[in-house]
């Protein structure tokens, strides 16, 4: 399955007025990257990927819509899939993008 496209052109109009945004495809999505590290994804299997504090991850989860990332049968703390029913207006989407934000505003640039 591709990514939802419709996802993507609202993730990218809410990324429009930050710097260094790439997009990159990942895990059979489209990933939107800020200096290098992965904020947020259009999933290939629907839904929304977000990065968000590993800390966050347990309360974040109990959110209808919202279960941890598996990849390799492993799950991963610190990455969430939110379904896309929990997307539907802009504010729920501005709120999980937001988090994907403020973790990667943490990380040095990639390369750097």
């Amino acid at each position: 399955m591709a990514h939802d496209e419709d996802l993507a052109l609202r993730l990218r109009a809410a990324l429009a007025d930050r710097d260094a945004v790439t997009e990159k495809r990942m895990f059979g999505g489209l990933a939107f990257l800020v200096h290098g590290h992965m904020a947020v994804c259009a999933s290939g299997t629907g839904g929304l990927l977000v990065r968000v504090d590993p800390a966050t991850s347990a309360a974040l989860v109990e959110q209808q819509g919202v279960e941890r990332m598996v990849m390799g049968g492993r799950e991963m703390d610190g990455w969430l899939r939110v379904a896309t029913a929990q997307l539907e207006d802009d504010a729920a989407l501005r709120s999980w993008v937001d988090r994907g934000l403020a973790v990667v505003a943490g990380l040095p640039p990639k390369g750097a």
